[in-house]
């Protein structure tokens, strides 16, 4: 199945480096590390977080970067005929068909989440915060996500971010690799990095007492990296840190075998990929580590940001460092929110474009498109499977889609890749053509690591995910059994702890959670009905449909009817997008199968011309 290799290459070395490195560098160099962190021991997290870049992370960076080159020399630039590449059975390609998935499924709600930072740059410029509390800035937040928020006039503001985010990516993947996504890395890039600095060296100079600041800077730095030994032998710790290195270097989705798939046969992997691979580290730790939390710290104090932690980077990230910058005056303000939603945009477009790279190529190389057609057909496909995760964020549609194709995608393809390269191609052609070319040679302990450890920790990782006890206590593993996590793999499955309303249709809703009406309030569409849960409330809005069944005042458990009329519950949209996932998973086998067999029937007339 071998075609003509693609006149496409890297412009320069800079250039795929830099590109490389913005398929890595993402909105969880910023946001979410940085939580998991303060969320696993501080300091002591780096313990198995560097243990995880050297077994999981710089093992198959190294299998992904040669397999891709190798296949890229075949004329392949796509997941599913990389593996078939390397062995000619052809359930591999198949198989491959998870980089396709995940590529298009994460890109589907990425590029939501990176239209906020779009949005939020703008809102930074014109002011849209001044003056709001650090509820109003929440609020807005909350308002932008049920698509009600509109400062610029424009109606459905989230939907128009989102529209205009999609079609600068598609702009740029319709041009050749050295004039889209090589001038894209080599913009974005040394930006975002300026962008972080420039906050770096303003939080870390933050005085106690100063623009109501309550701590030094470096008051948050170095709670964030005081280590707490204890959580080292917790193995939820060690999970978290390999999930990590998989999220922040962009593993097990095929983009770095296709960035790969450019390179001419002697250009040195391992040098480019260990460049790459630690530009991605120091711009994770060094500054994605302090910028949220050193700042949060500094005006919050140490207690509040540990309960703030909870609602995760994102939270933190949207809905509190607007109110931070402001602190700082109008015009530091301004260049703090451009700088931090700059620097999330930039990571965010440049990883993904890389998800696109693969589509684009599968679609060329198999069906001779050209990149501004498949560069669409990518913004179509992402549109109509990320539409679901705008309009119904807060149904579990944007979750359901970030754990199947942004978890356990990324493992499954993972665990594959590293068993074909190691133990049926063999890790001795493996380590040739992971050097072909190369001025730099790995370690020989590499080799043993490429054949046992990796492929042996990402089994783990997959059945630890199968099978986690609940809350992550892995204390209660024991020979009896355990119950299991409402996360976990069999969890996830068959809804474990999905709650009373457990149906997709029904004539009443019942309260998930006891608690006491706070209030009911009249809205256009009918009533907001919310309750007070602990310190946090909860709302409801129903429609004017809704037959109220409770009163301000009352006290509510679990179980209890909150309202009559008919309702779609949430577990409806959970399974209608885990059903639209696997019609998408069938219908790119089924592309893959459409290739395979054009390309037979290719070579079939080609060997008949030649007779």
């Amino acid at each position: 199945m071998n075609k003509k290799p693609t006149n496409e290459a890297w412009g320069t070395r800079i250039g795929l480096i830099l590109a490389m490195a913005g398929n890595a560098v993402g909105l969880g160099n910023f946001l979410r590390f940085p939580i998991q962190a303060i969320q696993n021991g501080g300091g002591a997290f780096i313990i198995p977080y560097l243990v995880s870049f050297l077994l999981l992370g710089i093992p198959l960076m190294l299998v992904e970067w040669s397999t891709g080159r190798y296949a890229g020399l075949r004329g392949h630039h796509s997941s599913p005929f990389v593996l078939q590449s390397l062995d000619k059975r052809p359930y591999w390609k198949y198989i491959g068909v998870i980089g396709l998935f995940s590529n298009i499924v994460i890109a589907s709600y990425y590029c939501y989440i990176e239209s906020w930072t779009l949005s939020y740059v703008y809102h930074s410029l014109i002011r849209t915060f001044d003056g709001m509390t650090e509820t109003q800035v929440s609020g807005f937040f909350d308002n932008y996500l049920k698509l009600s928020t509109s400062t610029t006039g424009i109606p459905y503001e989230s939907i128009f971010f989102y529209i205009l985010c999609l079609g600068i990516n598609i702009w740029i993947l319709s041009q050749t690799l050295r004039k889209g996504i090589e001038r894209a890395a080599k913009f974005f890039m040394p930006l975002l990095v300026i962008f972080g600095l420039f906050l770096v060296i303003r939080i870390v100079t933050i005085k106690a007492g100063e623009q109501g600041a309550i701590n030094d800077g470096w008051v948050g730095l170095d709670f964030l990296w005081t280590p707490d030994l204890s959580s080292l032998s917790n193995p939820k710790v060690w999970l978290s840190a390999a999930g990590q290195i998989f999220f922040t270097l962009s593993l097990g989705m095929g983009c770095i075998q296709c960035y790969a798939s450019y390179l001419k046969e002697k250009d040195d992997v391992v040098l480019n990929s260990m460049t790459a691979g630690f530009m991605n580290e120091f711009t994770e730790i060094v500054i994605g580590g302090s910028i949220i939390i050193p700042l949060s710290i500094g005006y919050f104090g140490i207690d509040k940001v540990m309960d703030l932690s909870q609602i995760g980077g994102f939270g933190l990230g949207f809905r509190t460092m607007p109110y931070l910058f402001e602190q700082w005056g109008d015009i530091f303000a301004s260049l703090a929110g451009i700088a931090f939603f700059g620097l999330l945009f930039g990571a965010g477009i440049t990883s993904s474009l890389a998800m696109g790279s693969p589509i684009v190529g599968f679609l060329k190389d198999n069906f001779g498109w050209s990149r501004k057609k498949g560069a669409l057909a990518f913004g179509g496909i992402i549109l109509v499977f990320g539409i679901p995760t705008v309009l119904f964020f807060s149904k579990g549609v944007f979750d359901e889609y970030d754990y199947w194709g942004g978890t356990i995608a990324l493992v499954l393809y993972a665990a594959a890749e590293i068993i074909l390269f190691s133990w049926i191609m063999g890790v001795d052609r493996g380590w040739k053509l992971i050097h072909q070319g190369a001025d730099l040679r790995m370690p020989g302990v590499f080799k043993f690591i490429l054949k046992y450890i990796t492929p042996t920790m990402l089994i783990l990782i997959l059945l630890a995910s199968a099978i986690k006890p609940r809350d992550d206590d892995w204390s209660l593993l024991s020979l009896k059994g355990w119950e299991l996590d409402k996360s976990s793999i069999i969890g996830e499955l068959f809804h474990k702890d999905i709650g009373p309303n457990n149906t997709w249709f029904a004539q009443e809703y019942y309260a998930e959670q006891a608690g006491l009406v706070q209030g009911v309030i009249p809205t256009e569409t009918g009533n907001r009905l919310d309750i007070l849960t602990g310190n946090s409330t909860k709302s409801y809005q129903l429609r004017s449909r809704h037959q109220l069944m409770v009163a301000e005042g009352d006290r509510v458990n679990v179980g209890d009817v909150l309202y009559k009329g008919k309702t779609l519950n949430t577990v409806f949209y959970i399974d209608s997008a885990r059903i639209g996932l696997l019609i998408l998973f069938l219908m790119l086998c089924f592309l893959v199968w459409k290739a395979n067999k054009k390309s037979h029937n290719y070579i079939e007339f080609e060997q008949f011309n030649q007779r």
